[in-house]
């Protein structure tokens, strides 16, 4: 985010995935639309819970190779909260990790931008669930 005003709508998401290591493929999946341009990751925090419920958790500041996410390319700013950590770790189930992670749809900068430009704001940016979205389309057909 070279330009601090101008920047396409940001999210915050959180992937689980059983054991306490993330699964390569899906961060090598990250790591391509990040390459691609279409999204700018600007923070991350990996938490874990093992198996009697000890916590660990690495910042994004952190030696990320331990726990599968050095690859990924962070513009790394203070953007995930104690209450968005506490909220995933009182989530996890023991003998499980997740990857809490926001980022920039940078893809939608410059339409972000022009709005703004013409006077405008994106006033709502909403997630529908993938769920949703089968059902709805399973119902068209």
């Amino acid at each position: 985010m070279s330009d601090s005003l101008n920047v396409g709508p940001v999210e915050l998401v959180v992937l689980t995935f059983p054991g306490a290591q993330v699964d390569p493929g899906t961060i090598a999946a990250l790591q391509d639309v990040v390459e691609r341009g279409y999204v700018t990751l600007l923070d991350l925090v990996y938490i874990a819970k093992d198996a009697d419920g000890t916590i660990t958790q690495v910042d994004v500041d952190e030696d990320l190779d331990e726990v599968g996410l050095a690859i990924l390319s962070i513009e790394a700013k203070a953007l995930i909260s104690d209450e968005d950590l506490d909220v995933v770790r009182d989530s996890l189930e023991p003998g499980t990790s997740a990857a809490v992670i926001v980022y920039e749809e940078t893809w939608a900068r410059q339409i972000a931008a022009s709005v703004r430009g013409a006077g405008g704001e994106v006033a709502l940016h909403v997630q529908i669930p993938r769920d949703a979205v089968v059902a709805a389309v399973a119902a068209a057909l």
